[in-house]
């Protein structure tokens, strides 16, 4: 188990359920889309605070929400 990759998937499920693009997710959450890219590919460790940024301002859902998933809980989907 990768948790960066697994952090990615979750962030890029939500993206694209919300038919955002990473620069408009970025642009959202005050990051920069290169860097969000290297999250949702498991490339990056994402601090706590740009993961609160992306979750809360980005995708407008709580870390609870994102956390619960199958992802997360050892069941993988």
């Amino acid at each position: 188990m990768d948790i960066r990759k697994d952090i990615g998937s979750r962030i890029k499920e939500l993206r694209l359920g919300l038919h955002l693009t990473q620069e408009s997710l970025a642009f959202k959450s005050g990051v920069d889309k290169t860097y969000l890219n290297e999250v949702e590919n498991g490339k990056r460790n994402v601090s706590v605070i740009n993961l609160e940024k992306i979750v809360v301002q980005g995708l407008e859902t709580s870390l609870q929400d994102f956390f619960n998933n199958n992802l997360f809980n050892g069941k993988k989907k």
